[in-house]
């Protein structure tokens, strides 16, 4: 990455160094639990490549040697394949705004003090996220030596398994079929990006789109980050609490503050491939839950209480804060979306989706299927 003086945007190791520190440690497991449990992910992360392949009829056309790898991760792993991860998609933004700074005044010193101070700041929202997350598909992910990737940079599937063992226990479920459950699910994104060539390079294209949109005017971003603080903490002229609307009636978050014209309508598309992206693996892990899973309803029934209720008011508020409640509508819509066409449409139709760029749901289709199979019919 293009630094100053040796001095980068952002300090990534002290980002890493201070979530590890942050983070909260993991469920108290033994060491044969710990082993049994990493051991089984694997061998469900085995077993669920062939129920989802099955069941959406999504096959890769390359030799199953070139796959993306499947990791068992704890948080700190977690935190450092996202700073990876985020280092590589932000390097073009972060660089852009380097050259700017680097014909400023003093430019050399902030640029260090800003790095420490960025370091921090990622790292402690990595530390939020990091006990949260169950797995993830990695789409931009760089190799590393402790981290390997798929050929190319194309990702790698991580399964974090002291969430995995947390959240089996919260739910008081079957740990055997939750985790298998959970493995389903993530194998449908790897599956995603494996069987569908183009759509690794359609995000990033879009993504890279959206960062060279960002308004580098420092006074303009505060202005809209200034913004963001009075509507999350209900200023201009809303009753205490209730914040901004958006047209939906629901609290602006700060990403959604911290946009241009253009980059909204680059979010609409993304919201909308991450929505079928989210809604396409929720739909496939039910579809295939009842043959393997045999507790599937009752774990889809107290999972869904959880990820709609968070776990308290401060989560809550980070949730919104992070803008993870859009995440959370994106599975719903996206699995409505799915279904409907998949019912009117069979499997075979639906997978038309995966044809190209051109045929995948707007927006607005999303939250009404018919219009995109009328597309997809004329």
């Amino acid at each position: 990455m293009t630094s100053l003086g040796g001095v980068e945007m952002v300090d990534w190791n002290l980002a890493v160094a201070t979530a590890t520190r942050l983070v909260r440690p993991g469920p108290e497991v033994s060491r044969e639990g710990a082993r049994e449990a990493v051991s089984e992910l694997r061998r469900h992360a085995v077993s669920s490549e062939e129920h989802v392949r099955g069941f959406t009829r999504m096959r890769p056309d390359r030799p199953a040697e070139t796959d993306t790898p499947v990791l068992v991760v704890d948080r700190p792993g977690w935190v450092r394949a996202n700073v990876a991860g985020f280092r590589e998609l932000l390097s073009p933004l972060l660089e852009k705004v380097q050259e700017r700074r680097s014909s400023t005044p003093g430019g050399a010193v902030l640029g260090a003090v800003g790095g420490k101070v960025t370091g921090v700041e990622v790292g402690m929202l990595l530390s939020f996220l990091a006990s949260r997350v169950l797995g993830q598909y990695e789409t931009f992910a760089p190799a590393t030596r402790d981290l390997p990737g798929g050929p190319d940079g194309s990702g790698r599937l991580l399964l974090v398994a002291p969430n995995i063992v947390h959240v089996e226990r919260e739910l008081d479920v079957d740990p055997h079929d939750f985790r298998l459950w959970v493995c389903l699910h993530e194998e449908t994104h790897r599956t995603q990006f494996a069987a569908v060539p183009w759509l690794r390079d359609h995000i990033q294209g879009e993504i890279q789109s959206f960062l060279g949109e960002t308004d580098m005017d420092p006074s303009t971003l505060l202005e809209r980050l200034r913004e963001a603080a009075q509507s999350l903490s209900g200023a201009r002229g809303q009753a205490a609490g209730t914040g901004e609307k958006t047209e939906a009636g629901r609290t602006a978050g700060l990403v959604e503050l911290v946009q241009t014209p253009t980059q909204r309508e680059i979010l609409g598309r993304l919201t909308a491939v991450m929505s079928l992206l989210e809604g396409h693996a929720d739909y496939v892990m039910d579809g295939v839950g009842p043959e393997v899973v045999p507790s599937v309803t009752e774990i889809r029934e107290k999972f869904q209480k959880r990820r709609a209720t968070g776990a308290g008011r401060l989560d809550q508020a980070l949730r919104k804060l992070l803008g993870l409640d859009a995440k959370l509508r994106q599975y719903r819509d996206g699995e409505r979306f799915v279904r409907a066409v998949v019912e009117e449409l069979g499997m075979d139709g639906f997978n038309r989706v995966w044809t190209s760029p051109n045929t995948l749901p707007t927006k607005s289709e999303i939250n009404s299927p018919s219009d995109w199979i009328a597309r997809m019919r004329s």
